[in-house]
């Protein structure tokens, strides 16, 4: 008797048409894990960075870093978006719909300290972007009674307006921001109560559009606010704030925290691109063509003229009072490296102040904060990485252009008890 022979038993994979469909089956098999194995390694594409900016001059860098391709050289895309209000700003980083924005530099003190939001939320700054370049605008009314830096005149106009007209209102763009510490100090300066006069905050952009129809009488804004209101013809410019302290400190970089923390090598090269773009806007041949790209309509929208003459220092102070021209304090970016470093003695400067003039009724632990909001660190290795210079001026004693009253970082109370109210 013949046994039948098993031919699957000599050939595994069996013959004919089951052979081929089991080697087709195979070869897909490994295609399948190929494909697996070559996703996994594959670099998984980034979110963009969005960056904000509040139609101002000084939003320059992160325009610019921008236009000029910078953010590209560096190897980071970023999405630049135009906001409508500090406050705004200060919403949308909190919750992450911003990475990081063109910002007051002491909104980060602000609103952790209670006084432009809600106690205790962190925003991180991570360099400076500017100096200079603020102004007190006054009202026509003012016009022949006040001039030009004549501090000790603006007080008793100010108490007339309040007998005739019962109440005199001044602007400011964000509670605790630097233009209402610059404001404050200057009412300090022309000895005007801050219990006489009225101050609200109005967004940027809408300053001379409250003047022109009668909202307030005198504002504290960045350019190209203060030189539009004299080329409109309703108003005038009191003062600079590099007058009351020159290189004062203006706007930062200001970042989300988790942001921060999660794409740091972004972050460091976001900061890259606008520290070039800080260097290439303080050389003067640049600023013309700079003030012809930021003063269009997706970004400030105002005249590229006024915009260009500011960012020269060239000031037509308006009322009939010709041009001022400043030469070494107009508005800075770079400044060979003594802008863009974050110095904690400012922020403790203007946590100060927050006490000074009753916005805080407590100090606040100011080194504490200051170091928990300012990433310091991070720039000395960006500076370092890009060969900039990192001044060594931090937490040293200094006074204002003005105010001559010596504000020591290291001893806050001391400042208090004789700084003028």
């Amino acid at each position: 008797m013949k046994t039948k022979k098993n031919k699957s038993f000599f050939s595994p994979l069996g013959t004919g048409g089951t052979f081929k469909k089991k080697s087709l089956l195979l070869s897909m098999s490994v295609l399948v894990l190929i494909a697996i194995i070559f996703s996994a390694f594959k670099p998984v594409a980034k979110e963009p960075v969005k960056l904000g900016f509040i139609p101002l001059t000084d939003c320059s860098p992160i325009v610019m870093a921008k236009e000029l391709g910078l953010f590209a050289k560096y190897g980071v895309e970023v999405i630049v978006t135009k906001e409508t209000s500090w406050a705004n700003v200060r919403d949308k980083i909190l919750t992450g719909e911003l990475d990081g924005a063109h910002c007051l530099y002491t909104m980060p003190f602000s609103v952790y300290t209670g006084v432009g939001g809600k106690a205790g939320d962190e925003m991180k700054i991570a360099m400076m972007l500017s100096v200079n370049g603020q102004a007190i605008t006054l009202s026509k009314d003012f016009c022949g009674k006040v001039k030009f830096r004549q501090m000790n005149k603006v007080a008793p106009v100010v108490a007339a307006k309040l007998k005739a007209e019962k109440e005199v209102t001044f602007a400011k763009t964000f509670p605790g921001g630097t233009h209402d510490l610059w404001l404050r100090n200057w009412m300090s300066l022309c000895g005007v109560s801050q219990q006489t006069a009225k101050i609200i905050t109005i967004p940027p952009p809408q300053m001379v559009a409250n003047m022109k129809v009668g909202n307030m009488d005198g504002y504290c804004v960045g350019e190209p606010w203060g030189g539009v209101a004299v080329k409109q013809g309703i108003g005038f410019t009191q003062i600079a704030t590099q007058d009351i302290w020159k290189d004062h400190p203006e706007k930062a970089l200001v970042v989300n925290k988790k942001f921060s923390e999660e794409r740091r090598e972004d972050l460091k090269n976001v900061m890259k691109a606008i520290l070039e773009a800080c260097i290439w806007l303080d050389n003067p041949a640049n600023r013309k063509k700079a003030a012809g790209i930021i003063g269009k309509t997706p970004y400030v929208n105002a005249p590229a003229d006024v915009i260009e003459a500011r960012l020269m220092g060239n000031y037509e102070l308006g009322c009939d009072q010709g041009l001022q021209i400043y030469t070494d304090d107009y508005m800075l970016f770079h400044k060979k490296g003594m802008v863009n470093f974050p110095r904690k003695s400012y922020a403790i400067w203007a946590m100060a102040q927050y006490v000074r003039f009753g916005l805080l009724k407590e100090e606040p632990d100011y080194k504490a904060i200051a170091d928990k909001l300012i990433m310091q660190d991070l720039y000395k290795e960006v500076a370092t990485e890009m060969k900039v210079k990192i001044p060594d001026d931090d937490m040293k004693p200094f006074s204002l252009t003005m105010d001559k009253t010596v504000f020591n970082p290291l001893n806050p109370a001391e400042y208090l008890k004789i700084v003028k109210k």
